[in-house]
């Protein structure tokens, strides 16, 4: 969206066009343009309306209903925080008895409202002018949220006492960065601000190596339903867990945390497949927390390199979906061919983990027959490759 369309939609006329649009549907896009145009609308309105009617269906999995009320820019979406995780973020601030938050780095604005919904007083700042003039209308229900259009690493701070920033990880071409330094702001200009006020959160795409995290940071990745969406960063009152490494899982609606004990990640010895098969959820993992998992369940690892654990005895954990084992054999083609048509299997789910088998293509060599339905695990098993046929408990 440009300034002329954001323009255009800021007008009553404009806003009340919106307002009106059905439900965003991508067959009738074409067919309702024409008609807006027809009845003698600004085609500028019509495109931006119908873009933002786009781009709200689109935001309703990350911000349900608040979507409904908000404006977007497509990267803004692309790199907004969901309502749940923000409402997370939020509660950290606001138990750690902070008063005032800079986000530097606010996009359209959705973890400024998370902070201003808990009765936060947030100074927001984006660098770029037509995001910023988003933000401050994504916020405009909040009396205490202010939204400032500029570098975020040179507001005054003289009366924050508390830091954010999300910062941004694509080019303008969508391509992804992995490099923290070529971050905008990079990551070490940011955790300079620390100096001068230690409460600092940040949130980072969930790769990063835990190499490049720093020692007095706790760094805790984040799943909802099982699909792994960031890692935070936090420093100070911030964190009250301390320097370390766990995992938050929003599984329903709950949210369930993974953390070391005592002595930090707990290791775990491999060993023989048992009656059950556990696979951690992604954010476990990326924690480096595995073992922990097996530690819960009651487990050991297949293998030292895999992240699936095994038990004899079922131990249910939110930090793993927990599979009931089948049947185990050694990795072959002609062998899982044979197993899956004696028993009429046409529909078959691959996970794989520690393989370079490609499922797609194993799918098409195995040429599948039948109604019945099962799922087969391709990994390592103490250093050899098998298959595991297993079932979800």
């Amino acid at each position: 969206m440009d300034p002329a369309g954001l323009t255009a939609l800021l007008a009553p006329e404009g806003w009340a066009l919106l307002s009106a649009l059905p439900p965003y549907d991508e067959k009738l896009a074409m067919t309702i343009s024409q008609r807006l145009r027809d009845e003698g609308l600004d085609p500028v309105l019509v495109a931006a309306a119908l873009t933002q009617s786009r781009l709200r269906a689109k935001a309703h999995a990350k911000l349900g209903d608040f979507a409904d009320g908000m404006l977007f820019t497509q990267a803004g979406l692309e790199q907004a925080t969901r309502l749940e995780v923000g409402a997370h973020h939020a509660r950290r601030y606001r138990d750690a008895g902070l008063t005032h938050v800079a986000d530097l780095t606010c996009g359209i604005g959705a973890d400024a409202m998370a902070f201003a919904g808990v009765g936060l007083r947030v100074t927001a700042s984006d660098v770029d002018e037509m995001t910023a003039a988003i933000a401050t209308v994504n916020l405009r229900h909040f009396p205490e949220a202010v939204v400032r259009h500029g570098d975020g690493l040179t507001l005054d701070l003289a009366d924050v006492d508390g830091l954010y920033a999300d910062p941004a990880r694509r080019t303008g071409r969508g391509t992804r960065i992995f490099d923290p330094a070529a971050y905008a702001p990079s990551l070490d200009s940011v955790l300079a601000l620390r100096a001068s006020v230690p409460a600092l959160g940040l949130k980072l795409g969930p790769g990063i190596p835990h190499a490049a995290l720093p020692d007095d940071a706790h760094a805790q990745w984040v799943s909802v339903d099982g699909d792994v969406v960031e890692v935070g960063l936090w420093f100070g009152p911030l964190a009250p867990e301390g320097p370390g490494r766990s995992a938050l899982l929003l599984v329903g609606g709950q949210a369930h945390v993974v953390a070391p004990g005592p002595d930090g990640p707990a290791l775990a010895d491999a060993g023989p497949v048992g009656a059950y098969l556990y696979e951690p959820d992604g954010a476990v993992i990326r924690a480096g927390l595995v073992g922990d998992v097996a530690q819960r369940v009651g487990g050991r690892l297949v293998d030292t390199t895999i992240a699936y654990v095994t038990s004899d005895a079922l131990r249910r954990d939110p930090s793993a979906t927990a599979y009931r084992v089948l049947d185990t054999m050694p990795f072959g083609l002609k062998r899982l061919r044979t197993y899956l048509r004696e028993r009429g299997v046409g529909r078959l789910t691959i996970k794989k983990r520690g393989t370079a088998v490609v499922p797609e293509r194993l799918r098409k060599q195995l040429d599948l027959r039948g109604d019945a339905e099962a799922t087969i695990v391709l990994t390592r098993v103490a250093g050899h490759q098998q298959i595991l046929v297993v079932e979800v408990v």
